[in-house]
């Protein structure tokens, strides 16, 4: 009889350790946040090196607009901003990383275009920015007919230089680069003679104290880009529920907060926030 008693207890304990495990497995969700937060992590794509967007600290903390917006989202589908994992996605990248399952979203100066929703879902957008062009404070480009014969820099996969060369200044030199620092830096050395992408990551540059003084924006709104939040194509659930977070953002003052705060020191001029869905072409 004592033996029963002990293989009943044994048993016991071995259903409970399996039903555990179990519930366990149902709770947690994988690396990149399938799951609804509770303890998991969710993986982010953003860029490391746009200041005022989205930028790794020398202490190793991130900052930008589009990490506060990330955040603000996260937070609404159930994470924490220690349950973050920020990663490094390069604008080449971007459609990879969501196919391959690297990262959850990517809020990276995404602009929603046609080609792209091809490959992923968008949710937003979350901010209405400009192409406009970087140039030496002592520039005399003003046009961007100017750029005809010039050195034009820009990110590889970005479409911001060949919108220039196709629309504006087809005899534009293009010189695509692997990040914006190496173009600033191009800029500075008079190696290349302007930058183009949007105003807000141009602002976020122009801003920086060690930079000060040094560049221009010219003021041209050469195109419209509507920033959104890129997601694994299909996956609409999660469409949804950022869209969610980004109009409750909005509506509770935390997006204009956002803005003043990453793009206030550049006296950036900001559109208003964008209606979900609305896209400006």
């Amino acid at each position: 009889m004592k033996l029963r008693k002990v293989s009943a207890a044994a048993a016991t304990a071995l259903v409970l350790a399996l039903t555990a495990t179990a519930c366990g497995g149902d709770n947690g969700g994988d690396s990149n946040g399938s799951g609804s937060g509770g303890g998991d992590k969710i993986k982010i794509g953003i860029k490391y090196d746009q200041p005022g967007l989205g930028l790794k600290e020398p202490d190793g903390s991130f900052s930008g607009f589009d990490v506060d917006v990330a955040t603000y989202v996260a937070k609404e589908l159930g994470y924490e901003p220690d349950q973050i994992e920020w990663v490094e996605t390069k604008s080449a990248d971007r459609e990879n990383a969501l196919a391959r399952g690297d990262v959850k979203m990517i809020a990276a100066t995404y602009s929603i275009t046609d080609e792209r929703k091809q490959k992923v879902d968008f949710a937003g957008p979350y901010l209405l920015a400009h192409q406009d062009l970087l140039v030496k404070a002592d520039s005399d480009i003003k046009e961007g007919t100017d750029l005809n014969g010039k050195k034009l820099c820009s990110v590889t996969g970005s479409t911001s230089a060949q919108n220039v060369k196709d629309k504006i200044a087809p005899k534009a030199q293009l010189q695509q680069l692997g990040g914006y620092s190496e173009c600033i830096a191009g800029l500075q050395s008079d190696q290349l003679d302007a930058l183009t992408t949007d105003d807000a990551i141009l602002a976020g540059f122009a801003a920086q104290e060690q930079y000060k003084g040094q560049f221009k924006l010219t003021g041209l709104k050469l195109s419209n880009e509507n920033y959104g939040i890129g997601v694994k194509k299909g996956d609409t659930e999660t469409v949804n529920k950022i869209n969610d977070a980004l109009e409750k953002m909005v509506s509770d003052g935390s997006w204009d907060k956002a803005v003043k705060e990453n793009f206030g020191p550049a006296n950036y001029k900001n559109e208003k926030a964008p209606k979900i869905g609305q896209i400006v072409q």
